[in-house]
């Protein structure tokens, strides 16, 4: 794959989460069991480790399958 190519590809998939967004955080995402939240008086920490998995899983599966 070339780097244009993989660039227009990462591009169009960035606008794509951007337009459903709103449509993912009403299904959950980013809220999921496993993403730790810790909140303080002042502090807010979010680390939404199982939200990053599931990210990781389908973005290396639309790789996969553009590479093939």
């Amino acid at each position: 794959m070339s780097m244009p190519r993989l660039l227009i590809t990462l591009g169009l998939i960035l606008v794509a989460i951007g337009v459903l967004w709103p449509w993912l955080t009403k299904l959950g995402l980013g809220r999921l069991p496993g993403d730790i939240v810790i909140e303080r008086e002042n502090f807010r920490f979010y680390f939404p480790i199982t939200t990053s998995i599931l990210i990781s899983l389908i973005l290396s599966l639309l790789f996969w399958l553009f590479c093939r």
